[in-house]
Parts: structure tokens; C-alpha cells; sequence
């Protein structure tokens, strides 16, 4: 199907273009949505006659989607969620989940224009872009941690999963030596005695 493009969308074309797209994604997607209309000659003339109100129209919107962009871009939110030992979530982070965290912190930004190509599942500082307009992208960064304390260490840089079997190595070996010197170490000193 040939349609005329209205705003720009990605690896299709311009505002105007005239593109042939298969009938479901078009009938599915981008009708709808009104992000094109079909190209035929009363439509060509339709838009033709309209063509400065919807170029001054999508201005306006990648103006406001900067203006809010400026706001947003750069931005950190922490969400607290449940984990395993090495790190793994007990579920995963999902675009509605990093939408809920941005308007919870004061910012505009519903769950389809997060783009997440996997759900995120391990803890950490990952860095999700934001599709404000098709023409603007930003990225915010979501610190993922199973406490406060826990997100603010990753904040400073500190690789918490790596840190914690870090500590447990040294307790271990705190505890073996404390072993050889006191308990199990004083029964083989003794045997050697007798």
C-alpha cells in the first residue's frame, strides 16, 4: 500500500514522503495513529493544500518534546526490587516500569516511547533511551538495587555484586585462619604433642 507520510518515522522516510509499506502495517500502525494517510490523488491534494500546517504543527511538537527533553535528559531514578545472590532479578524492569519511575520522580513520559529492546533483569546503572518525538531521543539512567544503601554505593561506581563476594571471600578466610589458631588447628597440634 502507498501512503503519505505526515511525520517522520524511522527507516521509512519524511513528512511527505511517499512510501509503499506492506497493508497490515499500515492499516495496523500507521493509519491509525494518524502518521500517514493513503496516497491517493484527493489525499496528495489534501495535503498538498495542508502541507505548512502540518510541517508548522510537528515543529511545535519536537520544539515542546526538546523543551522537555532538556528537563529529563540525564536524569537518574532508583528503583529498589528483589534479587538473587549473583545479582539476578526475581523479574525484570520493563519499559511501563522505567515510565512509572520517571513520572513518579515529576517528569511526562509514557511507556511506548521507552525503548528497551530487553527487559532489563540484573541490578546495576543502565542507561534507557527516551523517543520524546521522532526526531527526539534522550536517555535517562536507572539505578537498579535491592536497597537504598545498595543504590547509592552503585551511584559512587562501586560494583556491588563483585564488592559483596569480595567480603564473603575475606570472611571465609578470616574464619579459616581463626579455625587453624583456635579450634580445629589445636586438636592437630595436640596429636603432634603425643
Amino acid at each position: 500500500m502507498k501512503v503519505i507520510l505526515l511525520e517522520r518515522v524511522e527507516k521509512l522516510g519524511a513528512i511527505g514522503d511517499t512510501v509503499s509499506v506492506k497493508d497490515g502495517f499500515a492499516r495496523n500502525f500507521l493509519l491509525p495513529r494518524q502518521k500517514a494517510l493513503r496516497a491517493t490523488s484527493a489525499n496528495l491534494k489534501l495535503f498538498e493544500a495542508q502541507r505548512a500546517q502540518i510541517e508548522a504543527r510537528n515543529a511545535q511538537n519536537k520544539a515542546d518534546a526538546e523543551k522537555s527533553g532538556e528537563k529529563l535528559d540525564g536524569s537518574q531514578y532508583v528503583m529498589i526490587r528483589s534479587a538473587g545472590e549473583s545479582g539476578q532479578l526475581y523479574g525484570s524492569v520493563a519499559a511501563r516500569d522505567v515510565a512509572e519511575a520517571v513520572k513518579a520522580g515529576g517528569g511526562k513520559v509514557e511507556r511506548n516511547q521507552v525503548v528497551l529492546d530487553v527487559p532489563i533483569k540484573t541490578l546495576g546503572v543502565h542507561a534507557v533511551k527516551v523517543k520524546l518525538h521522532p526526531e527526539v531521543t534522550i536517555t535517562v539512567t536507572v539505578n537498579i538495587a535491592r536497597s537504598a544503601d545498595e543504590a547509592e554505593r552503585q551511584a559512587r561506581g562501586e560494583n556491588v555484586i563483585a564488592s559483596q563476594f569480595e567480603e564473603e571471600r575475606a570472611y571465609a578466610a578470616e574464619a579459616a585462619q581463626d579455625m587453624l589458631e583456635g579450634g580445629a588447628g589445636q586438636a592437630e597440634r595436640e596429636a603432634e604433642a603425643y
